[in-house]
């Protein structure tokens, strides 16, 4: 779940560029994602690809020459290998079943979504202590989840004891269904799923395997990934350049896993 937006007082700074207007509320991501990105843009202006009066961003938001310039910027600036054959095929024997295709899940969920003002902490509190009580409930009732997600769920599926039938991973959002498919339990997970919608608490009640295809037909696929990491692991390195030599005020870029490196 992300954290919740916290005013503040005092403007972060890249080289004395401001992140954000006095008071703002930023989420500590959102304010790495600030830091990131203007490093790059300034990056951008000092290899000249981009114009030194070009606009300081206004609520995070860039221009759309700086947009351009910093992907220009990265294509110089980050030397990305090409994965080989032999890199591909050993990152799909790793990872075959990531690519496997059909795979289906049933389950059923209780929702207990983030809504603005909503108080995290006590959501937070409400959720495990809903997770505690079904995971503990007699295993001989069938009555327990479908009446906790009757009561407590924030789902319309509440009303149909939290089901939600028959999903593949397209179904739901990535998020949610990287952490259900990733794993092969079946039963009422030992963990809160976190989405862009809340906490759930999650039963799975049954799984379908998918079928895992040739390497030859996902070949493309495995190269896009292996290149998706090399790109990832570059751009952290030189974020980490960027804020070694830059003037960095109120802000730390440490594990930082914003948008731009994922």
């Amino acid at each position: 779940m992300p954290p919740a937006a916290m005013s503040i007082a005092a403007p972060a700074r890249i080289n004395g560029v401001a992140l954000h207007a006095p008071g703002e509320a930023l989420t500590p991501e959102d304010l790495r994602q600030r830091a990131c990105t203007e490093l790059l843009r300034q990056a951008a202006q000092r290899a000249g690809l981009l114009a030194a009066d070009d606009p300081q961003p206004t609520g995070g938001a860039i221009s759309e020459a700086a947009a351009a310039a910093i992907d220009a910027h990265l294509d110089a600036a980050l030397q990305l290998p090409t994965p080989t054959e032999d890199d591909c095929r050993r990152h799909f024997a790793a990872r075959s079943q990531s690519f496997s295709a059909g795979e289906r899940v049933r389950l059923r969920h209780i929702l207990f979504a983030v809504t603005p003002g909503v108080d995290v902490v006590a959501l937070r509190k409400r959720a495990e202590a809903a997770l505690v009580d079904v995971r503990c409930h007699d295993a001989s009732s069938q009555d327990g989840f479908a009446a906790a997600a009757g009561k407590l769920s924030n789902c319309p599926s509440g009303a149909e004891g939290g089901e939600l039938g028959w999903l593949r991973k397209d179904d739901c959002a990535p998020e949610f269904a990287k952490e259900v498919f990733a794993h092969t339990e079946i039963g009422v997970l030992p963990r809160l799923v976190h989405s862009r919608f809340g906490l759930h608490v999650v039963e799975v009640l049954e799984r379908e395997p998918g079928v895992v295809p040739a390497f030859e037909s996902v070949q493309g696929a495995v190269s896009n990934a292996l290149r998706q990491q090399g790109f990832v692991t570059a751009l952290r390195q030189y974020l980490r350049i960027l804020e070694s030599a830059a003037v960095v005020e109120g802000v730390s870029l440490e594990a930082s896993d914003t948008p731009l490196v994922q």
